[in-house]
């Protein structure tokens, strides 16, 4: 696909990414605090204040804060295109040659490579305000760009 069959697309902008990034990590965060608390009970909650030593770690834990939030953003990337904070803001994740749904490859990608957009001062997401098709440090890793929907993209499952 050629640069001149992109300028009907309009990409999602910093803000409305940063929007859809809070409204999901605030979702994560209380969908992760309610499965800790009824596992462990709401004292749990009090402890969690407290450092634990690396010994003293509970995998579990470890499960629920780290690979719930992976699994969980992931795989509304693969079956819907977006997480929930981006549906509610309209935008679709997708493949930046093709504008079409991007592989299970390219999102698991994208997802490892936040960690390189956040770590040198979160410059590889602010890089999304500057870059042309406003494509962050992981877009740009993962090949793929976050547009305003088209619900002509979507699978027919996510209609069911």
């Amino acid at each position: 696909m050629h640069e001149n069959s992109h300028q009907h697309v309009e990409y999602a902008g910093f803000w409305r990414r940063l929007l859809a990034f809070t409204i999901d990590t605030l979702l994560l965060s209380l969908l992760s605090t309610l499965m800790l608390a009824t596992l462990y009970g709401t004292e749990y909650l009090a402890q969690v204040q407290q450092l634990k030593e690396f010994s003293q770690i509970n995998w579990l834990d470890v499960v629920l804060e780290q690979a719930f939030p992976a699994l969980w953003t992931i795989g509304f990337w693969i079956i819907l295109m977006a997480t929930p904070g981006k549906l509610l803001l309209d935008c679709q994740v997708v493949d930046a040659r093709t504008l079409q749904k991007a592989s299970s490859f390219q999102l698991s990608v994208r997802y490892l490579a936040y960690l390189i957009s956040f770590l040198p001062l979160g410059l590889g997401f602010l890089w999304i305000a500057f870059n042309k098709r406003h494509q962050g440090w992981h877009d740009k890793l993962a090949n793929t760009v976050v547009i305003l929907q088209d619900e002509s993209r979507l699978p027919l499952e996510a209609y069911t």
